[in-house]
């Protein structure tokens, strides 16, 4: 499976000029099985989302809905979205078909004061796409590695973020140290640019399950990247080295 990886800035509050940014973007990835959005992609990260949020169904989601048929790839990203009177962090996965699968943030970011205002998941989420299963994760919960234990479900994980420069060794490492305890692959999309409150640098990169950066963003600049995620080594590695089979039971009931 071919990912592309885009590493974008921002409009704050903006998803009209966002959506427009990300137009002539999409068109530039033609080949890619899946292309991935940073967390909050149409507004930028949010913690007050009143006034901020979009009404779910969404203009985004919509526009995601156009892009994944158009392109004949998936298309997925997060979004702040508001339900039923309710705020949440949704991570929407979109197949090429229009069929939509979605994440919702399970860690908010209490530094932030996201949790104030969001509704947090309770669910793990898990796709599957060009014989890929994907799990879906939001930033924060990549600090947590319990919620992202690999039940031999998955074979990679797709982390979409709001990661602030003045952390981003942390992102660096934590990305790399999931790939190698859940023998997996593992994509990282980081924004760059300034929001009201932080400056962010990128890091966006797709690890493979020995921890080795495949490929990466330059720091800084709105780019993107598309790379192989390889199944046959994938396998291969899991057959030579099942570290999965060691693994703590029972944690299931943690997280099931």
């Amino acid at each position: 499976m071919k990912i592309a990886l885009l590493q974008r800035d921002i409009v704050w509050a903006d998803p009209d000029s966002n959506r427009q940014r990300n137009e002539d973007v999409i068109a530039g990835y033609g080949g890619a099985d899946l292309l991935v959005f940073p967390e909050m992609f149409s507004t930028g990260f949010c913690t007050v989302p009143d006034g901020i949020a979009e009404k779910s169904p969404s203009g985004t989601l919509s526009w995601m809905k156009e892009k994944a048929a158009g392109c004949g790839c998936a298309v997925a990203g997060s979004i702040a979205v508001e339900e039923y009177g309710r705020f949440y962090n949704r991570f929407y996965f979109v197949h090429p078909d229009s069929r939509v699968e979605y994440y919702d943030k399970r860690h908010l970011f209490t530094y932030g004061g996201e949790d104030r205002h969001f509704t947090p998941g309770n669910k793990r989420t898990v796709v599957e796409h060009s014989g890929v299963r994907i799990l879906l994760q939001v930033c924060y919960d990549l600090r947590f590695p319990v919620w992202s234990r690999n039940l031999g479900d998955y074979d990679m994980a797709v982390y979409v973020a709001s990661w602030p420069e003045s952390r981003i060794e942390a992102w660096k490492s934590l990305l790399r140290a999931r790939a190698i305890e859940n023998q997996c692959y593992v994509a990282g999309v980081n924004r760059c640019g300034d929001d009201p409150s932080n400056h962010y640098t990128g890091a966006t990169m797709l690890v493979d399950p020995y921890g080795n950066v495949v490929a990466g963003c330059p720091d800084g600049t709105e780019s993107g990247i598309i790379a192989d995620v390889d199944m046959e080594l994938l396998r291969d590695f899991r057959r030579k080295f099942p570290v999965l089979d060691d693994a703590d039971k029972g944690i299931e009931r943690i997280i099931g």
